[in-house]
């Protein structure tokens, strides 16, 4: 691209749509089941390819996940284990509501806890 200056703008461009697509796509399936903060991050790895304030902004949510990590592996046992319950519940609340707001896939076994 160096090479080719006529090209920079609109490959900046796309880099700038593609990285904002993944991140706002990352962003709406935080509280879904899966893996929401790890599509934030990507999104975050195309931008800051072009733009060094999405570099900045990954290497802060990187400092930011070595912390958190750091700190859940110098807690006991129980407060690991609780983290991982409420994570755990919460993922299935949010499962829950969100089968009740758009409803049951037919596919779903009758015998499944869920309300109609």
């Amino acid at each position: 691209m160096a090479g080719r200056r006529s090209l920079d703008a609109p490959y900046r461009v796309l880099v700038g749509v593609v990285g904002a697509v993944v991140v706002a796509f990352g962003i709406v399936t935080i509280p879904l089941p899966g893996p929401g903060w790890l599509t934030v991050i990507a999104g975050l790895f195309v931008l800051a390819t072009e733009f060094a304030w999405a570099e900045r902004l990954l290497e802060y949510t990187r400092r930011k996940v070595a912390g958190w990590t750091e700190w859940l592996g110098r807690q006991s046992v129980l407060v690991r284990l609780g983290v991982a319950v409420l994570t755990a519940a919460f993922v299935y609340a949010v499962l829950l509501v969100t089968l009740h707001v758009t409803g049951v896939p037919h596919w779903v076994p009758g015998w499944v806890p869920l309300w109609h």
